[in-house]
């Protein structure tokens, strides 16, 4: 299980890839900071659903950097 599918790995200001949902077929992927957590359960298997600082809103494929 990749960790942008466990709610816990995931806060407020740290740098994540998301995928957005019209680009899932393609697997594009979307960098920035997390402004809100939409997702409430605390695992998804197609990762966790945040919203970026841009307001791109997006499922967590990658973790890149924590804050330090």
């Amino acid at each position: 299980m990749s960790e942008g599918t466990i709610r816990k790995n995931i806060h407020i200001g740290i740098e994540v890839e998301i995928v957005q949902k019209h680009h899932q077929r393609s697997g594009e992927l979307t960098n920035g900071i997390v402004k809100r957590l939409l997702t409430k359960s605390p695992n998804h298997p197609h990762g966790i659903k945040v919203q970026l600082e841009t307001g791109e809103v997006g499922r967590v494929k990658e973790i890149v950097d924590e804050p330090a």
